[in-house]
């Protein structure tokens, strides 16, 4: 299963590590240097929930992220599922 948030679509992101070398001026040095950027990848914060929903009377097994609990607290577990198009 991806590493996707099913109400959010929040997803793996790829991004850029940047390393540098030396001492920057502000300390005596002759500056920092870019040497090397490497590849890295920043995953949400993903749980596996199992919500109940009281209108369905039943319950339903979702990936969410941490973002998307505080939604479905905030907004009501029924409203949010419809609107992203799980129930």
């Amino acid at each position: 299963m991806a590493r996707v948030c099913s109400i959010r679509g929040s997803r793996v992101r790829i991004g850029g590590r940047v390393h540098r070398s030396g001492l920057a001026k502000k300390k005596g040095g002759i500056g920092r240097h870019v040497t090397k950027v490497v590849k890295r990848s920043v995953s949400p914060n993903l749980h596996t929930k199992r919500i109940y929903i009281p209108e369905l009377d039943r319950h339903v097994k979702v990936k969410l992220s941490a973002k998307a609990i505080k939604t479905i607290n905030k907004n009501g577990a029924y409203a949010t599922l419809k609107k992203a198009g799980l129930i």
